[in-house]
């Protein structure tokens, strides 16, 4: 069937880090140009995001780090994604909500001009949606070929509820089902415990989905700054998160799921702390070097004693001794001679 169309329709998709508008970005971008005659241009670009790609992103759309980081940032081909889209109309599924926003963002980033202004976009999610309904009466009808009677009363909704869930088991017993990352199983089986892991693949943590467990069964953000943390790394980083959460508005059940995660992350911190302390008290003490002996101090030492003969009652210290010339002749006893030599030296007159 041939698009009735005035202008062109770009069919677009992109792939990205996450779904976070405000902090994720494009990995790869693919656009099916759809011209009023029919005929179609198709362009797509891998793009170096700037940023590590989260394992649970590459397992989605498969591709990763290594994949992408010698392409262009996106800045580098803003302007001939611009181009190529040019005047077009929008098209794509869950566009609305997703691929567009994102889009506007990375142009935005790239300061490349792109007007929204009197475009018209399509997106096809929305038709399914409106066309093929997921209410209740709508399934009833589906799955049981019936009306329910005096709908939204409590009883005969919950009576059409169960009615619809064996319907259900019925209609899609041995029928195959392929998951995101293309594993292919038959889920629908008359089990319960099957049934709960079927119906809960967002695996959330308080219902509400503001808390979800990752591939390695971590409970994680699912909203605002720290989506896809592990809600233990903002307990280490940023403490002041889990008053703020406390404090809020947030429902009643994910607050006590948040304390829970808290009073367990802080016993564990406690018992690592007490863990250190206990085995810094058991180490053994380093043992202080030791001073390599000579042969010499080793022995012992030995007092010094002055000769015997030194030390006299006569002893005199040397700087009281009287002069004495080495030349000089023993003592002459006193004659007659010398007397009188002395006499007429001393005569008057």
């Amino acid at each position: 069937m041939k698009l009735n169309l005035k202008r062109p329709l770009a069919f677009f998709d992109i792939e990205s880090t996450g779904t976070n508008i405000g902090a994720d970005r494009i990995v790869e971008l693919s656009v099916i140009k759809l011209h009023p005659d029919g005929s179609e241009e198709v362009k797509t670009w891998r793009v170096n995001p700037g940023m590590p790609i989260p394992l649970e992103s590459s397992l989605v759309h498969g591709i990763y780090d290594e994949d992408i980081k010698d392409e262009p940032l996106f800045k580098d081909i803003a302007a001939l994604v611009a181009e190529f889209i040019d005047v077009s109309d929008l098209a794509g599924y869950n566009s609305n909500k997703f691929d567009i926003p994102m889009l506007m963002e990375e142009f935005l980033r790239a300061n490349v001009q792109f007007d929204l202004d009197n475009r018209h976009f399509v997106d096809v999610q929305n038709i399914f949606h409106q066309m093929e309904q997921r209410t209740l009466k709508a399934a009833y009808q589906f799955y049981c070929d019936k009306q329910i009677i005096n709908a939204h009363s409590a009883e005969a909704d919950t009576r059409a509820t169960m009615e619809v869930l064996l319907a259900q088991i019925a209609k899609y017993e041995g029928v195959e089902w392929e998951d995101k990352k293309g594993a292919r199983s038959k889920p629908v089986v008359n089990d319960v415990e099957a049934l709960h892991h079927f119906t809960n693949l967002n695996k959330p943590v308080d219902f509400a989905g503001r808390m979800v467990y990752n591939e390695n069964g971590e409970e994680t953000f699912n909203f605002g700054k720290h989506k896809g943390k592990t809600v233990e790394d903002v307990l280490k980083i940023e403490p002041s998160y889990y008053s703020w959460m406390m404090q809020g508005d947030f429902p009643l059940y994910t607050k006590r799921k948040l304390e829970e995660i808290h009073n367990r992350w802080n016993a564990k911190k406690n018992a690592e702390r007490i863990a250190r302390q206990q085995q810094q008290q058991t180490a053994p003490k380093p043992q202080e070097p030791v001073t390599e002996i000579r042969p010499s101090e080793n022995q012992p030492k030995r007092e010094f004693h002055k000769p015997d003969h030194t030390r006299t009652n006569n002893y005199q210290k040397p700087e009281n001794k009287p002069f004495k010339k080495k030349d000089d002749a023993p003592a002459v006893p006193v004659n007659e001679d010398m007397l009188k030599l002395l006499a007429d030296k001393f005569k008057k007159g």
